[in-house]
């Protein structure tokens, strides 16, 4: 809160002293668009809020749409709500995905800083926005560091890269890889790949099966089933899991083919996320049976101790704390700056208005239906999919 000189107060809690927030217990309010099933970032807030109660800190999350997934976080008494103003308690910090949901917690909360987090190069719900409380803009890989870098606004300062993690313990390391591959896993929540997928794994002798959403083959603990398998085809937060449990990986989804994951390419792969962007091939089974044949179990068990060594939980975790610690004592230190947030949010609302959203929406389905063809079936699909983000 603001006193009379315009600078900060601290919110003084009942017994009369100011919280020491930057090294204590953090109270942490994540939100994420919608909080029901398996998507990426619905598991990210998932892993992210345990770990942080795991390690001391008084996670809570905030989404419009409730589901399975938000009631695992709940059972382990973390608050989860779909109206900020049900909220028990004040965070000390908004850790913020999409920005809808982001921007409403700032203004639900006006006393508390953020930090947004752009985990999509191209999604209209990842776009990052400038709002003075937000005091580091976080992508998850090398695209959406581009995507926040051309944001109007943003201090260069303020970004940040933080890579995806997995948690290493719900992930355990499978059994050594046989010296030719027998089964293989879509790993994915998309089906657009299955044709290619399928075609190469018959020629390749590969008994293949699918687990994701638009199949209807949801696994709500896929560490159990990993382990079974030696190719799964996945990309971003599937792969990762993957090659956690020692899977060799084959990046693939909706958008294309990628290459296999291996020691000499891990480097590359890790600082785009194994996603869409290195999907660079299309979905014909002959970019599949190449990397198929590339196939070595001691190079997987060389990608899924890099991960194990660089990718888990507990140490991103970690360094998400060190964030929030930096940005309250930076924000500790700032200036109310009221009349700058008012503009922040009129530039907010001049783009993100519901005219403007239609006008967008109506023009993104006539270029798809344009399209020779696949136009037809894009078009339909994209209208799901836009029906899916109103309702977000």
């Amino acid at each position: 809160m603001c006193g009379s000189g315009g600078h900060r107060v601290p919110i003084v809690s009942q017994i009369g002293k100011a919280p020491d927030v930057l090294n204590s217990g953090l109270k942490i309010l994540i939100t994420n668009a919608v909080l029901n099933d398996y998507s990426g970032t619905e598991v990210v807030v998932r892993d992210l809020a345990l770990e942080l109660k795991r390690q001391g800190h008084l996670p809570s999350v905030f989404s419009r749409k409730l589901g399975p997934i938000s009631s695992e976080v709940s059972d382990q008494g973390i608050e989860v709500v779909s109206d900020l103003t049900a909220s028990t308690t004040v965070p000390d910090i908004i850790h913020g995905h999409h920005h809808p949901r982001l921007l409403e917690a700032l203004l639900q909360f006006p006393s508390v800083p953020a930090v947004s987090v752009c985990h999509d190069a191209t999604s209209r719900l990842d776009e990052p926005f400038y709002f003075p409380r937000i005091l580091r803009y976080v992508a998850v890989d090398d695209r959406c560091r581009k995507r926040v870098e051309g944001a109007p606004d943003i201090p260069p300062s303020r970004i940040e890269v933080i890579w995806n993690a997995v948690d290493l313990e719900r992930f355990r390391p499978r059994d050594p890889l046989p010296t030719k591959p027998r089964s293989a896993l879509v790993f994915s929540n998309r089906t657009t790949q299955l044709s290619a997928v399928r075609r190469a794994s018959k020629r390749m002798g590969l008994k293949l099966d699918i687990v994701g959403l638009e199949a209807g083959t949801v696994v709500p603990n896929p560490e159990s089933i990993l382990p079974s398998y030696d190719i799964v085809f996945a990309k971003a937060r599937c792969a990762l899991e993957a090659m956690a449990v020692g899977n060799a990986v084959v990046l693939c989804d909706f958008a294309g083919v990628g290459p296999m994951v291996t020691a000499e390419n891990f480097d590359r792969l890790r600082r785009m996320n194994f996603g869409q962007g290195v999907l660079v091939n299309p979905l014909q089974a002959e970019h599949l049976e190449m990397e198929i044949r590339r196939y070595d179990p001691h190079d997987a068990a060389r990608v899924t101790q890099r991960i194990r060594s660089e990718a888990g939980l507990v140490g991103a975790t970690h360094r998400w704390v060190e964030l929030y610690r930096t940005v309250l004592a930076e924000f500790r230190d700032m200036p109310c700056q009221p009349e700058a947030e008012l503009r922040a949010l009129a530039v907010y609302l001049r783009k993100w208005h519901y005219e403007s959203r239609v006008d967008w929406e109506r023009e993104q389905l006539r270029k798809l239906e344009a399209i020779p063809l696949l136009g037809r079936e894009l078009f339909h699909f994209a209208k799901r999919a836009l029906h899916w983000w109103k309702d977000t």
